[in-house]
């Protein structure tokens, strides 16, 4: 395919961010015009050209909103702008549109070219009811388990016994631990593990509200869940004249919350024979399912083991669902088969007969992709250790430089001055690394992570880091629990959720130089007189006190050595209260000769760590991670904090009142629940007492910050 016999003119390509771009660099590739849309809110305060998707096209129009749903979603307006700009074909990407069958429907009816399935294979394989069934009668095998019929969407007059009793049945039958799931959509959403009988009532009810949030529908299918497995996916291609071709597969076990982290190609967990298995029955099932274009069967590989097998028998593998779109995690499978995806996409879709033996046999070392998202990972105390949460975070991008060297790959919708908003999915970019084995991938992706950087907001880039050192992770010991079974681990969960106390006292000791640098290069060479968080502690000692991400005091002393050269820095507290006794003696100059203080060359903290300042937020980036911290307030008026506040951990919809006024709660037991970017959040009790208010019902707009209730604490009035 060329420009002069490329069969589509002009593409719109129905989606934003990075897989926008990704799209357009195949089409201007093969000089065909791409068309760009985007929402009203993505261009903020500057020009739509800032915008990354946009700068990629060569045409592009600003979406219609009326603040009901997403613009993406409007697949009127779609059709229209398609046809008013002489579009002959759509590329939908993936989420929004790619998995919705009236989208190819209506694009079809038009005269436009839908670049995917037709509208029926969507509608089968978006359906884990009737996929299912396809797959058994394809001889594809498959896991036991029963239909939770729809629920009433009115959560007020929904009943959940029903439901219940026969995903109870289930569990006496087949077995604990179950797995529920959302029959009409994927991504982790309406999915819940069920591992006890009593659990039942609560896991369908929370399934079924996500479901119909996400989906629209709340039916649900109840499965055995197959543990220990690791989740293995093949990629098709079925062209219109009956060609199909299992192009190698993907190994995609390390997940938390049923989302996928890293993914990486091929699976070398498996056996031969196993692959010729999975590899016939994915493109198997795509004929029956009469299905064409690039899909992605999914499946479990039971891993548990078996003494009685041989080491090389074949394991039991079972269907998961078959995503009827261009996946996430494509390019590691380009990497190694050497193709571009895309393209099949357009030369399938334009009715060309493909050759695609050479590139399904062929295999070129080992790829390895990350998914970097805006996500804070914060640790949280239990009653058995730490552990961590992940919460989708907001905010401007003010800094941005992307990794480079052999073998890296960056797939990336960001730019300074892009915001990062509630809108939309928090996926921000993607990092591929190829290597001529699996070792020099990890290698390389872990080298592009600690490059990255991004500043301005939070991402789960260093946990990422920290994940791929795990030796399960160096071993290829994955399995889809590894994650959520090490974060649910007193003694694992810190080093995984945390980054080492080392690195965070390097970054603050660099944060304090930069910052003296900052103050004292244009005044008089001191920073004493600074209208933030610097005071005097002491003859020679200038006391800088923070609040990190966590609102933690963060105490750091310093003092000059060479002036503008060096500064000797000491971590009076990180994370604690403020000390009880200020350091050095007052009467004295200060020798930092104990080894507690650290000198630290500003030069060359300046070059190994970038820094910006967003609000009252100064953020730095350096190897081995990304830290922010703002000026502490002074302590006169008291703190106007109330005990046991609960307040909304973002912006969002509150879409559960699980307590009334009145109402006993244990700690940690689940007050109120959140959406936000298209997550469900928690906002639990932080003590066992109880619930002495609620500000907020179901449906509500909530602000981050915003309280949402208050519990009072056991034995306290």
């Amino acid at each position: 395919m060329n420009a002069a016999t490329a069969p589509f003119d002009r593409v719109l390509i129905a989606n934003r961010g990075e897989i926008a771009v990704r799209v357009a660099r195949t089409l201007r590739r093969l000089g065909i015009e791409s068309v760009a849309v985007y929402a009203p809110d993505e261009a903020g305060a500057g020009p739509a050209s800032g915008i990354p998707h946009v700068a990629a096209c060569d045409h592009a129009i600003v979406l219609e909103a009326d603040g009901t749903r997403s613009p993406y979603l409007d697949i009127e307006q779609l059709v229209r702008i398609a046809l008013g700009l002489g579009c002959d074909a759509v590329h939908p990407g993936y989420g929004f549109l790619a998995e919705r069958a009236e989208a190819a429907r209506a694009f079809t009816a038009a005269g436009v070219t839908w670049i995917g399935p037709s509208a029926a294979a969507i509608e089968l394989l978006g359906d884990k009811i009737a996929s299912k069934q396809t797959a058994q009668v394809a001889g594809v095998p498959v896991v036991p388990g029963v239909t939770v019929p729809d629920g009433d969407p009115d959560p007020a007059t929904r009943d959940t016994a029903a439901a219940a009793s026969a995903v109870a049945e289930l569990a006496r039958t087949a077995g604990l631990p179950l797995l529920l799931k959302a029959t009409a959509g994927g991504g982790g959403k309406g999915m819940r593990r069920v591992a006890t009988l009593d659990a039942v009532p609560d896991a369908v009810e929370g399934a079924r509200r996500e479901a119909i949030a996400a989906f629209g529908r709340g039916e649900l299918l109840a499965e055995r869940l197959v543990d220990p497995a690791r989740h293995v996916e093949v990629q098709v291609a079925v062209d219109a004249h009956g060609g199909g071709w299992a192009i190698g597969e993907r190994e995609c076990s390390l997940q938390r919350r049923h989302q996928k982290l890293i993914e990486e190609a091929p699976a070398s967990c498996l056996r031969e024979a196993e692959r010729q298995a999975l590899h016939e029955a994915a493109v198997r099932l795509a004929l029956a399912a009469g299905y064409r274009n690039l899909g992605t069967v999914e499946f479990l590989l039971d891993v548990a083991e078996r003494p009685d097998a041989g080491p090389d028998a074949p394991r039991p593998f079972f269907f998961l669902e078959m995503n009827a779109r261009l996946q996430v995690e494509h390019p590691v499978t380009e990497l190694v088969h050497g193709l571009d995806l895309v393209e099949q996409q357009l030369r399938i879709a334009a009715g060309e007969r493909l050759d695609l033996d050479a590139a399904a046999s062929t295999v070129d070392g080992h790829a390895i992709e990350a998914r970097v998202c805006a996500e804070r990972v914060a640790p949280r105390a239990t009653a058995d250790g730490v552990t961590a949460d992940f919460l989708p975070v907001i905010g401007p991008i003010v800094a941005y430089a992307e990794p480079t060297g052999p073998g890296v790959r960056v797939d990336s919708g960001l730019a300074v001055g892009v915001e990062v908003t509630t809108s939309f999915d928090p996926m921000l970019l993607k990092l591929v690394a190829h290597g001529r084995d699996r070792e020099q991938a990890r290698q390389r992706l872990d080298r592009a992570l600690g490059e990255l950087t991004v500043l301005g907001l939070e991402t789960n880039a260093a946990f990422l880091r920290r994940l791929l050192d795990r030796p399960e992770v160096r071993d290829d010991r994955s399995t889809t629990t590894l994650v959520e079974t090490l974060l649910d681990d007193p003694d694992e969960a810190p080093s995984l959720a945390t980054p080492r106390d080392e690195a965070r006292e390097r970054a603050l000791r660099a944060a304090a130089a930069l910052r003296y640098r900052e103050l004292t290069a244009t005044g008089d060479g001191s920073a004493y007189g600074a209208g933030d968080g610097w005071r005097i502690a002491g003859r020679g000692v200038t006391r800088l006190r923070w609040r990190d991400a966590d609102d933690r005091d963060v105490v750091v002393d310093l003092t000059v050595g060479d002036p503008g050269r060096t500064v000797h820095v000491r971590i009076v507290a990180a994370g604690g209260a403020e000390p009880a006794t200020d350091a050095g003696d007052p009467t004295q100059d200060v020798a930092p000769t104990d080894p507690a203080w650290v000198a630290v060359d500003v030069a060359q903290a300046s070059a190994g760590w970038r820094t910006a300042t967003v609000g009252p937020w100064r953020w730095l980036h350096g190897p081995e991670g990304t830290w922010a911290w703002r000026d502490a307030p002074e302590v006169a008026a008291g703190s106007a904090d109330v005990g046991g506040s609960l307040a909304a951990p973002l912006p969002g919809v509150v879409l559960d009142v699980r307590k009334r006024v009145g109402d006993p709660v244990t700690a940690g037991e689940t007050v109120v629940v959140v959406e936000s970017m298209k997550m469900e959040l928690t906002v639990d009790a932080p003590h066992a007492g109880t619930v002495a208010a609620l500000h907020v019902a179901i449906g509500d707009t909530v602000a981050r910050g915003e309280l949402l209730a208050a519990v009072d604490e056991e034995g306290t009035a």
